[in-house]
């Protein structure tokens, strides 16, 4: 590590601690050369690898940029976003994997995207999901319509869901 202040090639570590939530580690290092004292913070590289095969960093700014595109003219705030941009790095990051794909980080957005607003879903996943048609959509509505359905009230193929028994 170069030192900030003389950019002389060592530094020596004099305290590490790990951040609150666990997710890096800091240190704070001293310069053998003009004695001055500096804080860095270590994090694990988290690569995705692109359909190109090109790799770059994963960006939590990235996902919260495409995300809010699916979110144009919806209720969503920015605050929202960010802790949906949180979460799906979470996701990721638990994966326990250095190096993910554009297709794993897509399948980490959908569930909190979902969650947090089904027409922005719907819009993420017609793109992520290469929906091709009608069908492609009216699938996905059903699918949703499937999860929302309150008990006893019929889905299309007419069967319902059953009812729990009242509590004696």
């Amino acid at each position: 590590m170069h030192c900030p202040f003389c950019r002389h090639s060592d530094s020596r570590v004099v305290d590490s601690r790990t951040t609150d939530d666990g997710s890096a580690i800091r240190r704070r290092r001293q310069c053998p050369d003009c004695g001055r004292r500096f804080t860095t913070v270590e994090t694990a590289a988290l690569m995705v690898i692109k359909r190109s095969g090109v790799t770059e960093p994963f960006s939590r700014e990235k996902v919260i940029t495409g995300v809010r595109k699916a979110c144009q003219g919806r209720p969503v705030t920015e605050d929202a976003l960010a802790l949906l941009g949180q979460r799906v790095e979470e996701c990721v990051r638990a994966s326990g994997n250095a190096e993910l794909s554009t297709h794993d980080v897509g399948l980490a957005i959908l569930g909190p995207l979902k969650e947090l607003d089904v027409v922005a879903y719907l819009r993420f996943a017609s793109v992520y999901q290469a929906y091709d048609g009608l069908a492609d959509f009216e699938a996905a509505i059903a699918e949703l319509r499937g999860a929302e359905r309150p008990p006893g009230e019929p889905d299309a193929d007419g069967s319902a869901v059953p009812v729990p028994a009242a509590a004696p």
